[in-house]
């Protein structure tokens, strides 16, 4: 939900199938439940916050694929075709269980499940 839909129609363009939230679920929707529904149904998740990626490190979760957009400007129409090249480089990893980290300087990935901090 911190995402706009515009997201959507740059997928589009681009042959990637993708839905927003609104569509799917509560606005209000926790965010575990997010998490639930896109692994259940083998979505990746795209968002802003780190709320995603702290659900898979505190549950070791190897599903659903989170791609984190970390910039100030998130609209589709600035960083867009960064994060299409960075989902189309990584679609393996992504279909296996993935964090990328995309800002506008580089792309990092790490892949899931996420090592413990102990």
């Amino acid at each position: 939900m911190n995402l706009s839909p515009r997201w959507i129609d740059l997928f589009a363009s681009e042959g990637i199938e993708a839905v927003h939230w609104s569509r799917l679920g509560a606005k209000n929707a926790p965010d575990s439940e997010i998490m639930a529904y896109a692994s259940a149904n083998e979505y990746v998740v795209l968002a802003h916050d780190l709320d995603f990626s702290a659900i898979l490190a505190t549950t070791h979760g190897e599903k659903p694929s989170v791609v984190q957009i970390r910039a100030e400007d998130i609209s589709p129409d600035v960083i867009g075709r960064q994060v299409i090249v960075a989902l189309r480089q990584m679609a393996i990893e992504l279909d296996a269980g993935a964090l990328p980290t995309i800002d506008p300087n580089h792309t990092r990935l790490r892949v899931l499940p996420l090592p413990s901090r102990g």
